[in-house]
């Protein structure tokens, strides 16, 4: 197998040198076209005026608003999918059920729909004139065009993230570490602490990290069940679009650049987990 990859290299590194200069001038152009160009827009944008103005529009109280909902809504959405991926995970490698092909299917069901429709099914469910809208109304709970409401759409757009991390990883491993251990007497929770979660580490924070990505840039069901209330139920990316409506380029890119920001920071967090795990990976295999 091995000679049949060192094969297979050793004749793509010998295709023309014109060809391979050709892929990689396009590839260059398409990064720069699609990415580095449209980063370097929003920045130049943003400080047109000067760093004032782009200081001013940060510290809008509507900002910073902004910017508090749309980490408070991440940090719950990662809180719950972890809870729930680690527990769908764990349910669909290590048991036999009725219904664990459903599981799977509905695990998949936020990549299939759109995020505007997800947040219509909230509407149509919370609304005042949905399903339970009068029930709510009644007892003074309010779901849509609210903060609770934030966090249902957030979490439906991002629970797939952490367990379809963990599913493959876990079904690869099988269950022999977690049975052994559970042969010599130790607990349930023991098991978890000291054999699962050790094993799936940085499939988990992998995970944890596409969810948190994914729940800071959600716009469409988010746009669909908060109302755009400013300064109560808008994230960062309504903020934008608002600002943006409103002719008020400058504010609007400068925040799009705190985007960019947490994009960046994800990014950056991205190559050191590959990186840790890349070194794990290696010290495991010396020690063998």
């Amino acid at each position: 197998m091995a000679g049949t990859t060192d094969v297979a290299i050793n004749q793509a590194l010998r295709e023309p040198a014109w060809l391979r200069w050709l892929l990689t001038a396009a590839c260059i152009v398409l990064l720069v076209g699609i990415v580095v160009l449209p980063l370097a827009v929003v920045a130049v944008e943003a400080l047109r005026q000067g760093w004032s103005a782009y200081l001013t529009a940060i510290a809008d109280p509507d900002t910073r608003s902004a910017i508090r909902m749309t980490l408070f809504v991440a940090v719950i959405s990662v809180v719950v999918n972890a809870t729930f991926g680690i527990a769908a995970a764990w349910a669909i490698t290590k048991f036999r059920f009725p219904g664990k092909r459903l599981l799977l299917t509905l695990i998949d069901l936020p990549f299939s729909v759109s995020p505007v429709v997800a947040g219509l099914v909230f509407v149509l469910l919370f609304g005042a004139q949905g399903w339970l809208g009068p029930w709510l109304k009644a007892h003074d709970i309010h779901i849509v065009f609210a903060t609770p409401g934030i966090v249902l759409a957030t979490i439906f757009v991002t629970f797939p993230f952490v367990a379809r991390e963990l599913i493959p990883l876990m079904q690869q491993q099988g269950p022999d570490q977690e049975e052994a251990a559970s042969s010599l007497g130790a607990s349930g929770w023991t098991v978890f602490r000291r054999v699962t979660l050790p094993n799936i580490r940085w499939a988990l924070l992998y995970g944890l990290l596409l969810c948190s990505a994914r729940a800071m840039g959600e716009f469409g069901a988010v746009s669909v069940v908060s109302g755009n209330i400013r300064g109560l139920t808008n994230t960062l990316p309504l903020q934008v679009e608002i600002l943006y409506n409103e002719y008020n380029y400058t504010a609007a890119f400068a925040v799009a650049t705190l985007l960019v920001l947490l994009a960046l920071i994800t990014l950056a967090f991205k190559l050191w987990l590959e990186r840790r795990h890349a070194d794990a990976l290696s010290r495991r295999r010396g020690r063998h």
